[in-house]
């Protein structure tokens, strides 16, 4: 009778992290259209045409082309990584006119700021713009972003997102599968 319920309960604790895991929610789901939003440039993609303390909508200079928007909290390697990876990316996909940009987000303008730069200069991404959104806490506010949610990731293509990743820890984060949505949306 005790192994049945030591049983009974792992079975429960082990369901119950597996719920809290598919609950976490956050950003737009597939196929919604995605929306203008205001960010102010801080470091990054030195080429294309944005001057750092800018205050622009990289969506909309982005226009329908396919684009991967990072909405982050951590610094995580697992995010540096991601960067290091979508930089290239851009790069090998110059001809689909890929684009991405990572917005930090945080408790204040100043502190998402100083965070961006950090992880701008410790991803050394060339093709990455790294922007501070104007809603900073948690992202515009009409994108959904979860303030659970360490880090959000939404590919986008013809203004419609492709797919949605999310994390309540950065350490948690499926670069590979980000990078497997990447390729089929651009194939």
């Amino acid at each position: 009778m005790k192994r049945l319920m030591s049983l009974a309960i792992a079975v429960a604790v082990l369901f119950s992290g597996a719920a809290v895991a598919e609950e976490l929610k956050s950003g737009l789901e597939e196929g919604t259209g995605i929306g203008a939003f205001y960010v102010t440039k801080c470091a990054g993609a030195e080429e294309d045409g944005v001057a750092v303390g800018k205050n622009l909508c990289y969506r909309c200079k982005n226009g329908a082309r396919p684009q991967v928007m990072v909405f982050t909290r951590s610094t995580d390697d697992k995010v540096v990584s991601l960067v290091k990876k979508l930089d290239a990316q851009i790069k090998k996909n110059e001809e689909a006119q890929l684009r991405a940009f990572v917005n930090m987000l945080g408790d204040s303008k100043d502190a998402a700021s100083d965070s961006v730069k950090k992880l701008a200069a410790t991803t050394k991404a060339e093709n990455v713009p790294f922007v501070v959104p104007n809603e900073f806490e948690n992202g515009p506010e009409d994108y959904g972003i979860n303030a659970k949610a360490d880090v959000t990731i939404i590919i986008a293509n013809e203004s419609k997102v492709v797919a949605n990743h999310a994390v309540a820890s950065a350490k948690d984060l499926d670069v590979s599968a980000v990078l497997s949505d990447l390729k089929k949306m651009l194939n």
